[in-house]
């Protein structure tokens, strides 16, 4: 089970920087309007916050499946 585990954290880091390598195209104005108002750093914490919880879900979930496994 921790293979499946370490497999689907591969995949969401390499998804995660195909993303991010994507997005950097020369500055455009909705981006300079959020950097302006600070709005960026809201938008950053909300996606760090769903990232988180999904996290703390799969480990949480992976722990019981193991622990059932056991029984």
């Amino acid at each position: 089970m921790k293979n499946v585990f370490a497999r689907s954290i591969l995949f969401l880091v390499l998804a995660m920087c195909t993303s991010v390598a994507v997005g950097q195209t020369p500055n455009s104005s909705m981006e300079n309007l959020m950097r302006s108002n600070g709005r960026i750093y809201v938008v950053i914490a909300v996606i760090l916050t769903i990232l988180g919880g999904l996290l703390f879900y799969l480990v949480r979930l992976d722990r019981k499946i193991s622990r059932m496994e056991k029984q």
